[in-house]
């Protein structure tokens, strides 16, 4: 998933579980990743149908679908040809060539029922939203099936605590070596994006990131990071992933996630009830 795993458990995990999160990961991989040549979504991309991986298929992309309705389109799965488009291609180009929206009518062009992942036109799935919240679950889940105590697994700053308190810095984004704040996690996910990570320069000179509004193609430029903390990986990640946009606070509210904004001139804004220790 192009970032770097680390799970801490009270004692060294066995070859066998290594092993295990492992292939876990590399199903998960060649299954989303539209940076593989050997993928699903790789193989989809030209439109068509193949064998859905159900288990994840369905969760992921009906919350694709609440989080796409909350933001009015900006949230979009089917973001994978603008991404590519902007620079954030296979190849890790980033060569700019320009705006390009989503597919706006992506419901109608892509399917997951039945056991069957379909598209019925050219399109390249990515799953950034959401999609290493999910796979953080997954990990979890894998781990504490086969270790007793406390388990933690994060991945470049996707976190997942269980049967522990994890106390997590809240990095600045224009600043990684300075926090905006702490926030205690326990038995619960706290997922973070900002727009400084997976940044490169654009054609014009103005800064280029992995985040975009898919109406558009054109990346966000008042958010500059979020943090969501909530009972599960996948919907932390889709919680931060809505906060760049109008209706990511209600998205948030109905999922029962507190969370933390920082704009792109510094305001620092918060959820109603967060329990999130801030620096202000």
């Amino acid at each position: 998933m192009g970032t770097v795993w680390r799970i801490d458990t009270a004692a060294p995990l066995d070859a066998a579980t290594r092993a295990a999160v492992t292939a876990l990961i590399d199903a998960f991989d060649r299954d989303w990743s539209r940076f593989r040549p050997d993928s699903l979504v790789t193989r989809l991309a030209a439109g068509g149908t193949a064998d859905a991986p159900t288990a994840d298929a369905v969760p992921m992309l009906d919350l694709f679908a609440a989080a796409s309705a909350a933001t009015d389109g900006a949230v979009n799965p089917l973001i994978g040809d603008a991404l590519a488009r902007r620079g954030y291609d296979a190849g890790y180009g980033f060569v700019d060539r320009g705006a390009q929206p989503a597919p706006a009518a992506w419901r109608d062009l892509l399917r997951w029922d039945d056991g069957i992942l379909s598209l019925c036109a050219p399109a390249t799935i990515d799953v950034g939203a959401l999609g290493k919240g999910r796979l953080v679950d997954l990990v979890l889940a894998e781990v504490r099936r086969r270790v007793v105590g406390a388990v933690t697994v994060e991945a470049s700053g996707d976190i997942a605590v269980a049967g522990a308190t994890e106390r997590i810095a809240l990095e600045h984004p224009y600043d990684p070596t300075r926090a905006i704040g702490v926030w205690e996690v326990t038995d619960a996910a706290l997922c973070a994006s900002a727009t400084g990570r997976r940044a490169w320069p654009g054609a014009d000179g103005a800064g280029l990131h992995h985040v975009l509004d898919a109406r558009t193609g054109e990346p966000v430029r008042t958010i500059a990071a979020t943090w969501a903390l909530a009972a599960d990986a996948i919907t932390a990640d889709a919680v931060a992933t809505t906060l760049f946009f109008d209706g990511g606070p209600r998205f948030a509210a109905e999922r029962d996630a507190q969370w933390v904004r920082m704009t792109t001139d510094g305001r620092v804004e918060w959820s109603p009830g967060s329990t999130a220790e801030l620096f202000l």
